[in-house]
């Protein structure tokens, strides 16, 4: 054969058709680097050949046997062919689908061998269309029962290209391709955990001899995927404490007292559990990479008030980040009020202001005459700059990729945020999308983090109910009485209007209509959506609040943080639509009061995971065990996915089920950095080559070392 490397194009392999280099292409593979990678999705007991008797239910196995009877039955395209196999053993029928032409070739006195997976049929086998070959007389008269079972991969295959055509061109390059794969990690290293070598890992996986074989292989290769990713977060970790310096922000008695005389309530344990955290950390010249997670309604926004008035009293800034301008109007709202009578000047930036209202802001920002700024990511612009930020809070922190949460701390080896000492900010993020201890080792290994897992007094449980649409009418008749009893209403929508990209959905403004002229008839209506000016949406959540509007038809946008305690009812249309963690969210807008609140899906779940989504809703209020059965359903291909924040798929590796193997590739890494900080030893050469390919993008590894 010829001499290849990995980087041989798959066109050069010998008997390698056109079609399949065409259709391995279309899969991601045109190398033999790609193809070695190219990973089953699955292993297969392929039995050794068997008397049709010895078959065994759900196994895939094969055997050889005469036809004894045929069957064409069915009308046009739908016909069934049917066939009996005999042997001194047993007895198999055989089902084949559309394939009617198949009661011309297979006649009664053949032999054949085939190949398929048995099911129970009545008292007997039966395989569906199996692999087939006609067997000649005097073969199937000297069967060679001698054969071993095989343990088989399964490959993600295509239209046109099978996973055993795969394997057939796996298996040409294999021995060649493993040998040239170079480790990056030493013997001792492997031998102390017990990992094969790289080129085994592949082989085993490729072609394994056992179950075994693939356990280890497996093993092996997630806990590369995992380490790589942990030694890029540490190195990320220890670059940024390394080389970035923050003001230090003591907290004295008396800065204590001032800030506490701010507060609208005192601090829950948890709350204050929290703040001591932070305290400890902004005391430092390390730059504070702090996450606060709490549940809907936990009181993060006090939290992350208290370090940027820690921030002011020191005479430095506070921002707060916020995803969408809704959330940066509420926060500005809310903290305003909180500062009422202070003198902490407060300015809201987002993009949508008029830009000389934009400029000002901009200005004061940069003379140090806003001591306290709030908006969207307007503030990571290149044209903001801060005159001496300390603080900076990143809010809903799941809603910005890693690469904004990068460029907020660190650009050009600078923050984006830097005062005018070159002094990097502490940064803070918060989420009410809890996070599991799984994720937080993996997305926000860089971190600390912080629980707020206590309720303020006077939060009370919502009650969730889940109802069809055909029991619409019904939930807005009672929406109504409960508007007659003084309660206020959210509803929300999927889309704003009828025929968008959502498809077949309840949208914004064909059920406000419905809603007037039919069951809320009587009722004052208010239509809140993205698209709005802010200061229209200003005015009617200002008028909502009011007690001025009695029902608020929205779309997402009042997903976080909008707080009116009057609003007792949550109605979810084409509830199934949104996920765990929306719903979640969307429910928190309402029990923040005294009175009893209920939560209404209304929906039809088609999907296992849908109906589950809904169940899981009704059944608990804790955020923290909705995270934990978001990451069931949805399982760790999704929640490590594009939509979570940019993060880098794993190919292998599974962190919510192989939470020993990352906890040991999280010590594995920071016992690697805390000894080469940057991967610049000779011996780590090959580790920092494939941690920056595989991260270093994501990661914003480009400015360290």
């Amino acid at each position: 054969m010829q001499t290849i490397t990995l980087t041989t194009p798959i066109y050069e392999l010998p008997n390698v058709s056109r079609l399949h280099v065409e259709k391995l292409e279309i899969l991601g593979v045109h190398n033999v680097g790609q193809l070695l990678v190219h990973l089953p999705h699955r292993h297969e007991w392929i039995r050794a050949q068997s008397g049709l008797g010895d078959l065994e239910v759900g196994v895939i196995g094969s055997a050889i046997g005469e036809i004894t009877a045929t069957k064409l039955s069915g009308y046009g395209r739908k016909k069934r062919f049917q066939a009996v196999l005999m042997d001194e053993t047993g007895r198999l029928e055989l089902v084949f689908f559309n394939q009617a032409y198949l009661a011309k070739k297979l006649h009664v006195g053949m032999h054949l061998h085939v190949q398929g997976k048995p099911t129970r049929f009545g008292p007997g086998l039966q395989m569906n269309s199996p692999k087939y070959s006609i067997v000649p007389f005097d073969e199937a008269q000297n069967l060679n029962m001698d054969q071993e079972d095989e343990y088989r991969p399964v490959y993600p295959a295509s239209e046109g290209i099978t996973s055993e055509q795969i394997r057939t061109i796996v298996r040409t390059v294999l021995d060649q391709a493993c040998a040239l794969l170079e480790d990056h990690l030493s013997e001792p290293y492997r031998k102390e955990r017990e990992l094969p070598t790289l080129g085994q890992a592949y082989r085993m996986m490729h072609a394994p001899e056992s179950e075994a074989d693939v356990a280890s292989a497996r093993r092996r290769l997630a806990y590369d995927e995992l380490l790589m990713l942990q030694l890029g977060v540490h190195m990320k970790r220890a670059h940024l404490r390394r080389t970035l310096k923050a003001p230090p922000l003591a907290r004295t008695p008396e800065i204590n007292e001032r800030i506490l005389a701010r507060m609208p309530f005192a601090l829950t344990p948890a709350q204050q559990r929290v703040v001591d955290e932070i305290s400890r950390d902004l005391a430092l010249e390390t730059p504070t990479n702090r996450l606060v997670q709490g549940d809907v309604g936990s009181g993060k926004t006090v939290v992350a008030l208290d370090a940027m008035l820690l921030a002011i009293a020191h005479g430095h800034q506070g921002a707060l980040m916020a995803p969408t301008e809704l959330l940066a109007e509420q926060h500005y709202l809310s903290i305003t009020e909180m500062l009422k009578g202070s003198s902490v000047r407060v300015e809201l930036l987002t993009g949508s202001m008029p830009s000389s209202d934009r400029e000002q802001v901009i200005e004061q920002i940069a003379s140090g005459d806003c001591d306290l700024v709030i908006g969207t990511h307007a503030l990571v612009s290149e044209s903001v700059a801060f005159h001496s930020l300390a603080v900076a809070v990143i809010d809903e922190q799941h809603r910005f990729g890693v690469e904004q949460r990068a460029k907020l701390r660190v650009k050009g080896g600078q923050s984006a945020m830097s005062n005018c000492d070159g002094e990097t900010p502490h940064v803070i993020v918060m989420t009410a999308t809890p996070i599991p201890r799984t994720i937080g080792l993996t997305i926000f290994g860089d971190l600390d983090i912080s629980t707020i897992d206590q309720l303020p007094p006077g939060r009370t449980p919502v009650i969730t109910k889940h109802v069809t649409p055909e029991k619409r009418s019904t939930v807005y008749h009672w929406v109504n009485e409960k508007i007659k009893g003084g309660d206020q209403v959210f509803i929300v929508v999927p889309a704003i209007e009828p025929g968008g990209k959502e498809g077949a959905v309840r949208d914004l403004r064909s059920l406000k209509a419905q809603l007037e002229g039919g069951e809320l008839h009587n009722c004052h209506i208010a239509a809140l959506h993205g698209r709005l000016k802010r200061e229209t949406r200003e005015h009617i959540m200002h008028r909502f609040r009011a007690g001025k509007i009695d029902c608020l038809i929205a779309t997402t946008v009042i997903e976080v943080g909008v707080d009116v305690p009057n609003a007792t009812v949550m109605v979810i249309e084409d509830a199934d639509r949104f996920g765990l963690a929306q719903l979640h969210q969307l429910r928190g807008r309402v029990g923040r009061g005294e009175k009893t609140s209920v939560c209404v899906l209304i929906g039809n779940p088609k999907t296992e995971d849908g109906i589950a989504r809904l169940k899981a809703m009704v059944e608990t209020n804790s955020g923290f065990d909705l995270s934990e059965k978001d990451l069931e359903i949805r399982g760790s291909g999704d929640v490590f996915g594009t939509r979570q924040s940019g993060t880098p798929p794993f190919k292998v590796a599974d962190p919510l089920k192989e939470f020993e193997l990352l906890e040991m590739a999280r010590r594995d890494a920071g016992h690697w950095i805390g000894e080469s900080p940057n991967l610049d030893r000779p011996e780590d050469a090959l580790a920092r080559r494939r941690l920056l390919k595989a991260h270093g993008q994501w990661l914003g590894l480009g400015d360290v070392g």
